[in-house]
């Protein structure tokens, strides 16, 4: 880690910009020292700062700005792009007035500012890099401009208030005067909408055309706009964004309205597009600002969707953001509380009929919300870039309940964990897990054989170089690898040459449709089986339901089945209680029946 000469460390921290300075650590940001300007501007002292810093800033960033930033981050710290990014992130920990318990996630979003980060790389004395970040409160410096603008009695045509591209008002404008707008739209009779639009492509158009007539194409679509939309407030957002506030008496007329603006910008534009593609949602009594929000988080959900070019917003939408707000930003409080808890799900080997591993599956008990699905919040902490923090937790979770399956006199088997392509991209991976290794000790009881850890097809086809480097490690530390969800995707056998896995486990869909299109599954699988077995790897089929699955999974000659047919995931905890209550434990391999068996495979 690096160190500051003493003169030097005295002279940056005394800066009054509001400054970080981080070095990259086994691809990891880790902050060294924070300037004066930074220490006021969270209200930390210099003591809690760093180590504030060093758990995360994701803690005070709004949800939908987090995986923003940590993809901008992640390629700057790599030297593949600039750290220039914009993000809402609270200044305060502090209570609000109407919010006395201090708890964060109940905080309204107007209690976010604007921060813009602006990045650089600088070589110290010794010739160490520091990656130096600048967080400018744009909020701040917003609010002070306006002072003055009131001061000077300027308005609409004034540079604070118009878009100095197409000449529309801006977003400060709508702002200021939008609830106004929305009240002459309900005086008239109408339900004022917002409506949330953005430019489809706008990156491919400006690489493909050039900047100057990506200019051009949003001075195109503002004219389509103010022609269709004459009696309304049309308004440019930030980037390709327009936000459109009008009176709406029903939705077919709306959404022909917005039809014929991209049907007018696809004629006369230079170049190919598809026009604008928006979210809407109606604006209630004096909530313009939560309107604009639900009309972005409709917009989102078109997503990829080409076939789509408008989405309106409902509370089923609403109810969706929330949980996924609440996901996010309640996973460290989630792991640190116990609420993840692993579920054990069997996996039985065909020829001894007994159980001869388990895979670790991760299920949320909130206190307050009841159990959450992992159909839920595996997700969210995908889209977010925290999976990774689950995948650790699970990890650490089976270290510690090894020694409680000792105590009480259950089998010791192994246990596989899934891990995400994604987690290597925010932490390392390998590295974290030998720590959480060693400091449960519970290598006193089990080597690292014990853990497998499964990545699936589609993640190591994604990125199969970095894979490459990542997957070697893991099989170099001693942990185990399986290749999980083969045949889901597109399946590419070259993989085999490429990564020493130990297992294959094949997709529970091919089993789930044996005999669709002529049984084609049935002939994929037996010799997808068959193929393994000559490649020295082992098989594994999931999702087994019915009698008929398992006498075909028999026939082809799989080793190991796992699904419901055999056992439902169940914790610890109901495992013990099961057993404290007169139920047998079910038959399990002994390690050398598990040696004998693996071993008998390869020479059948």
């Amino acid at each position: 880690m690096y160190t500051f000469p003493d003169e030097l460390r005295a002279a940056l921290e005394s800066v009054s910009a509001s400054m970080v300075y981080y070095q990259n650590v086994d691809g990891k940001a880790v902050p060294v020292l924070a300037t004066d300007g930074f220490c006021r501007n969270t209200g930390m002292s210099r003591e809690e700062v760093l180590p504030w810093l060093r758990r995360g800033m994701f803690e005070r960033m709004h949800p939908d700005d987090v995986g923003l930033v940590s993809q901008v981050s992640d390629e700057f710290l790599r030297r593949k792009g600039p750290y220039d990014v914009v993000f809402r992130c609270r200044l305060s920990n502090a209570p609000k007035p109407d919010n006395p318990s201090g708890n964060d996630q109940m905080l309204p979003d107007r209690d976010y500012v604007f921060i813009h980060g602006l990045g650089s790389w600088q070589t110290m004395p010794d010739g160490t890099e520091l990656a130096v970040i600048c967080y400018a409160n744009l909020t701040a410096t917003v609010r002070i401009f306006r002072e003055k603008m009131d001061t000077y009695g300027l308005f609409q045509k004034d540079r604070f208030y118009t878009d100095s591209v197409t000449g529309l008002p801006n977003i400060n404008y709508f702002h200021e005067f939008g609830e106004e707008k929305a009240e002459q739209i309900r005086a008239a009779g109408h339900k004022p909408v917002v409506v949330y639009a953005d430019v489809e492509s706008m990156q491919s158009y400006n690489s493909q055309y050039g900047f100057e007539e990506g200019d051009n194409l949003l001075r195109l679509i503002s004219t389509a706009l103010k022609d269709h939309f004459p009696k309304s407030l049309v308004t440019r957002g930030a980037d390709d964004h327009f936000i459109i506030l009008t009176g709406v008496d029903d939705h077919a007329a709306l959404q022909d309205a917005l039809q014929q603006v991209n049907e007018w910008v696809r004629r006369n534009a230079k170049g190919n597009t598809s026009g604008i593609r928006c979210g809407i949602s109606p604006v209630e009594l004096n909530k313009l600002g939560s309107a604009i929000d639900h009309g972005r988080h409709a917009l989102k959900r078109i997503n990829n969707n080409l076939n789509q070019q408008v989405s309106f917003f409902s509370r089923e939408l609403d109810e969706d953001y929330w949980r996924s707000r609440y996901i996010v930003e309640n996973i460290d409080k989630a792991i640190e509380n116990g609420w993840i808890k692993v579920f054990y799900h069997a996996l039985y080997r065909l020829e001894s009929q007994k159980i001869a591993a388990f895979e670790a599956l991760a299920r949320w008990v909130d206190p307050m919300r009841g159990t959450i699905s992992p159909g839920e919040f595996i997700p969210v902490l995908q889209k977010y870039h925290l999976l990774y923090k689950l995948d650790l937790c699970m990890f650490k979770n089976v270290c510690e309940e090894i020694r409680l399956r000792r105590d009480n006199g259950l089998p010791l088997l192994p246990v596989s964990i899934n891990f995400s392509r994604q987690d290597f991209d925010h932490t390392d991976v390998v590295g974290q897990m030998d720590e959480i290794y060693r400091d449960s000790g519970v290598g006193e009881i089990v080597d690292k054989s014990y853990f497998i850890i499964e990545i699936t097809e589609q993640d190591i086809a994604a990125d199969p170089e970095s894979c490459r480097r990542q997957v070697k490690r893991i099989k170099d530390s001693g942990y185990r690898l399986w290749l999980d969800d083969f045949g889901s995707g597109y399946s590419s056998f070259n993989m085999f040459s490429m990564f020493q896995f130990d297992l294959i486990k094949y997709d529970m869909e091919l089993i789930r449709h044996l005999d669709d299109n002529g049984g084609t599954n049935r002939l994929i699988l037996r010799d997808l089986v068959h193929l393994a077995r000559a490649l020295k790897l082992h098989t594994l089929i999931e999702g087994v339901e019915t009698q008929e699955q398992l006498d075909f999974i028999r026939e082809i000659g799989c080793e190991l089945v796992q699904g419901y047919y055999y056992h439902r995931p169940e914790s610890l905890e109901m495992i013990l209680f099961r057993i404290r209550g007169g139920d047998a434990i079910r038959p399990c391999e002994t390690p050398e029946e598990r040696e004998r068996l693996n071993g008998k495979w390869f020479q059948s």
